[in-house]
C-alpha cells in the first residue's frame, strides 16, 4: 500500500514539513537560521518531483525516484551537519554564528554585526520530546530514503531483471 502512493506520501510528508517551518517562523515568530533555511530545499523539490508524478507516464518515474534520493541525500547531509552544530561536535557555516571577530575599527565591527544573522546556528530554538526541529528533520530524510530506495528497488530493480531474463529467454 506504501509503495502504491508513494509519490502522494511524499507530497504529503513535504507539505507537513515546509507548513510547519512556515507556521513557525511567521506565526510563533521563531526565525530559522541559515542551516533551517537549507533544509527546506529537499521539501520544495519533493512537492515539485510530487506533482509533476501525478502528470508523467510511470516509465519516467525511476528517474523522478532517483532525484528524490538526490534530494534526500542533500537534506540529510544538511540536517547531520546542524544537529552537529546544536551539540557543539561540527563547526557551522560562516554566516552561521553569533560571535563577533574582536576589532578596533568601528565600520568592522559594525559591518560585522549587520552581516550576521539574528539566528545561530548552534542555538536550538524548538524541540519536541528532547528532539530539535533539526533531529526530527533527519529522521523524516532518513525515513524518506530509506523507503524511497525500497521504492526504486521494488519497482525498477525487478522489473528490470525480468525484461533482462526475457531478452535472455527469446535469444
Amino acid at each position: 500500500m506504501i509503495f502504491r502512493n508513494w509519490y502522494l506520501i511524499i507530497l504529503g510528508i513535504s507539505i507537513i514539513s515546509i507548513s510547519s517551518a512556515l507556521v513557525a517562523e511567521y506565526i510563533f515568530n521563531l526565525q530559522p537560521c541559515e542551516l533551517c533555511l537549507k533544509q527546506r530545499h529537499p521539501y520544495y523539490f519533493f512537492i515539485i518531483l510530487s506533482l509533476i508524478t501525478l502528470f508523467i507516464l510511470s516509465g519516467y518515474k525511476y528517474y523522478i525516484s532517483f532525484l528524490i534520493q538526490i534530494g534526500a541525500i542533500y537534506g540529510i547531509f544538511y540536517s547531520v551537519w546542524h544537529v552537529g552544530v546544536e551539540n557543539k561536535l561540527l563547526k557551522g557555516p560562516a554566516g552561521c554564528s553569533a560571535n563577533l571577530n574582536i576589532s578596533s575599527d568601528t565600520n568592522e565591527l559594525r559591518d560585522q554585526i549587520f552581516s550576521k544573522q539574528v539566528i545561530s546556528c548552534d542555538e536550538v530554538v524548538w524541540s519536541l520530546f528532547g528532539f530539535s526541529a533539526a533531529s526530527i528533520n533527519t529522521i523524516v530524510l532518513l525515513f524518506i530514503f530509506i523507503i524511497n530506495g525500497l521504492y526504486i528497488y521494488k519497482n525498477h530493480a525487478k522489473k528490470k531483471n525480468l525484461i533482462n531474463l526475457k531478452k535472455k529467454k527469446l535469444l
